[in-house]
């Protein structure tokens, strides 16, 4: 038997976002670039105007797709110079996102999580209570428990179970605040367990373990390689070394782990110390098409949902929409179409972590034509040229299976 959910990523509305004859001023995410073609839905130089996740939320729910829950891994804010935004503004923008996601899916049950950018100066998530922390709990009242609240409102994390009606085993979704590990992180540097998140983590999944529930563990910035920089991660090694360790120890546990935060479609496996596949971990691709003017590729606006076994929560399969951000602008439209179902577009029976790594070792030859749709795959249906090197090194730690 199967069952559904979402995974939305990186909304990050631009509330300035309107069309102007002066290309510089359609949007402060561009920084004053010239917005290459805006429409309606967007430029591949802003981040999201509103009409743009309006219609995202509007494809989920057209689409008739029976989904148990929605996971969030967040990103609400645009990227501005710091000095655009404020604590209240960026409270105001993760209400409107929630408030949003509620109108438009008022009985599906939501796993949200905290993003670099849910947070003002962006990236320096305290370690303590905080202003922001508080006012998001509120917003989330609608989807968490009062002891997901009480533990979210310390720290920006949280665990709650997943209630089914089918399993006779329960699911617990494990929301991180993977923001207190990251780089450019200046409050939480030397703290060897900022907000004690990593104790608290071995903690829940210590009596997971021992309550036979499976785990589903969400966050914004994933742990292993960035999939477009050779050996190098996003969190700081130290903590990602840690977290890796905890992972291995409970990967029979954890059934998945999903994240955002790289704007890229990207696929992970963790291998144990013997080498042997032992995890599955998922990055989604953005809702915001937004690029740098330096990169010679833009992404495509994604959403995705994935199937996982009722009894078990094994993930069985993943279907990648997007909507074609130059069409729908052109047509003053927008039509979300599929991208793939991955299961067939590489030809595996299922998303564990061993038809993963099979996958991974097929992909390991650069320029083979399963390697080519995979890297377009990575971009979103990719805008823009491609070249030989760029693509080795974009997705070598894609295929790099070990975190």
């Amino acid at each position: 038997m199967k069952g559904q959910f979402w995974h939305i990523s990186d909304l990050h509305l631009d509330p300035t976002y309107h069309i102007t004859p002066d290309r510089t001023k359609v949007c402060s995410s561009s920084k004053g670039a010239n917005a290459s073609n805006p429409g309606p839905f967007g430029d591949f130089l802003c981040d999201s105007p509103y009409e743009l996740i309006l219609s995202a939320f509007t494809f989920m729910k057209d689409s008739k797709q029976q989904a148990s829950f929605m996971i969030w891994t967040g990103d609400s804010p645009p990227h501005v110079p710091v000095e655009e935004l404020s604590t209240k503004l960026v409270i105001n923008i993760i209400g409107n996102m929630s408030s949003t996601i509620h109108s438009f899916f008022p009985d599906l049950q939501v796993f949200p999580a905290l993003g670099n950018h849910d947070y003002w100066p962006q990236d320096q998530l305290p370690v303590t209570t905080s202003e922001v922390y508080d006012a998001v709990a509120d917003f989330w009242k609608p989807w968490l428990t009062d002891e997901a609240i009480s533990t979210f409102r310390k720290g920006g994390f949280y665990t709650q179970l997943f209630e089914s009606n089918v399993s006779s085993e329960p699911l617990r979704i494990i929301s991180l605040n993977t923001n207190l590990y990251y780089s450019p992180n200046h409050v939480t540097v030397n703290i060897t367990d900022p907000a004690n998140q990593l104790a608290w983590l071995e903690g829940i999944l210590e009596a997971s373990s021992q309550k036979k529930e499976k785990v589903y563990v969400i966050g914004h910035v994933p742990i292993g390689y960035l999939p477009f920089a050779r050996n190098t991660t996003a969190i700081r090694e130290y903590y990602n070394e840690r977290l890796v360790k905890i992972f291995r120890k409970y990967s029979s546990v954890i059934a998945g782990q999903f994240f955002g935060h790289t704007h890229r479609d990207s696929i992970m496996v963790l291998l144990d110390e013997e080498e042997k596949p032992v995890n599955s971990l998922f990055v989604a691709p953005a809702v915001t098409p937004v690029k740098n003017v330096w990169q010679m590729e833009s992404n495509n606006p994604g959403v995705r949902l994935y199937q996982y076994d009722l009894l078990n929560y094994s993930l069985l399969d993943l279907w990648q929409f997007y909507l074609d951000l130059r069409d729908a602008n052109k047509k003053n439209e927008s039509n979300w179409k599929l991208e793939y179902i991955l299961t067939k577009a590489y030809g595996i029976e299922d998303l564990k972590p061993e038809s993963l790594y099979e996958m991974a070792k097929q992909l390991s030859v650069p320029h083979s034509t399963l390697f080519e749709q995979y890297y377009n795959n990575f971009i979103i249906v990719s805008i823009g040229k491609k070249h030989g090197d760029e693509i080795s090194n974009a997705v070598y730690a894609k295929v790099n299976q070990s975190l």
